[in-house]
């Protein structure tokens, strides 16, 4: 497949070198949506409650109570664009171009306020080295539209292969969301049982691995790393698990990080990206699966014929 067939078909080149500060940018305009997410929903298990959705534009925050109306924030990656809609009919838009995080922190609360919300945001960033609070941030400002739009092609595909990679899970399976705090689309599978507490993990820690978890994902690179990548990991580590093979080849257990990878760029090589990211999600989660004992018999379902359900 040729370069330009590959970025018709949603796989778009995303090197880590010519968007980061692209994305460093829009990782900080994430967080501060998302913790509007997080002022204004229930806590829910796993703090699924704070997680942005994969869209037909972008992400979104759904529909969230505000008082006895709903509110919903989509960053529109066709249009560049963040909208904030009431259900009552009030809505704002503001243009997604490069600008500071400062400038677009207050130009958000703004528009909050010109639709009558107020929410309580920490304005300090989490999960990020050597954060900068939201107001005071004029360091990360730099908006490219092509590779925003280009990260979301690579979210949207990623989302509808990761639900197919799910149909065959009868366990407690997470939705598919994107954590503004690690700038990650994820999904995560439970065996069902109780995990040890995690040496030094804080509340979030806690509480999102309580349980025996296998989570699979994509995340493009942030924190070092420096390329996009898909991954696959056990909590707690299995015993064993550094040793798995898993497909296609080049994907393999990374020590550094204590997952199995598959670079972005390498699944690009592939005759069929979809095959292979599906072949990666499959193995690498029946060898964490095996190291770790988990019941596959009673958590999978046995395949459907073609001909469907009788």
């Amino acid at each position: 497949m040729s370069e330009v067939d590959r970025e018709r078909t949603g796989w778009p080149a995303l090197p880590w070198g010519e968007w980061r500060e692209t994305a460093d940018t829009l990782h900080m305009w994430t967080q501060i949506v998302g913790k509007t997410r997080l002022a204004l929903t229930p806590l829910q298990n796993h703090w699924w409650n704070v997680p942005l959705y994969v869209t037909a534009r972008g992400l979104s925050t759904s529909a969230m109570d505000c008082g006895s109306d709903v509110l919903d924030i989509e960053f529109d990656f066709v249009e560049h664009q963040l909208h904030l809609r009431l259900g009552s009919g009030r809505a704002h838009s503001l243009p997604l171009r490069s600008q500071s995080v400062a400038d677009f922190y207050r130009e958000y609360l703004d528009a909050l306020g010109s639709l009558g919300v107020t929410v309580p945001i920490n304005p300090m960033p989490v999960e990020v080295a050597d954060p900068i609070r939201f107001d005071l941030d004029t360091r990360h400002e730099t908006y490219q539209p092509l590779y925003a739009n280009r990260f979301w092609q690579v979210l949207a595909r990623t989302a509808t292969v990761l639900r197919s990679f799910n149909t065959d899970f009868l366990g407690k399976v997470s939705p598919v969301h994107f954590f503004w705090g690690s700038f990650d689309l994820a999904v995560t599978r439970f065996s069902g049982r109780t995990a040890p507490p995690r040496p030094g993990a804080d509340r979030i820690q806690r509480e999102a691995y309580s349980h025996e978890v296998i989570s699979a994902g994509f995340w493009p690179g942030n924190g070092g790393y420096g390329a996009a990548a898909f991954y696959c990991y056990a909590a707690p580590v299995p015993e064993g698990l550094a040793g798995a093979t898993i497909r296609p080849a080049p994907a393999a257990w990374d020590n550094s990080l204590g997952e199995f990878i598959f670079r972005y760029d390498d699944l690009r090589a592939q005759p069929s990206a979809e095959h292979a990211l599906l072949e990666f999600l499959h193995s690498s989660y029946a060898a964490a699966a095996d190291a770790a004992h988990w019941d596959r018999a009673a958590l999978e379902r046995q395949p459907v014929s073609a001909s469907g359900p009788s």
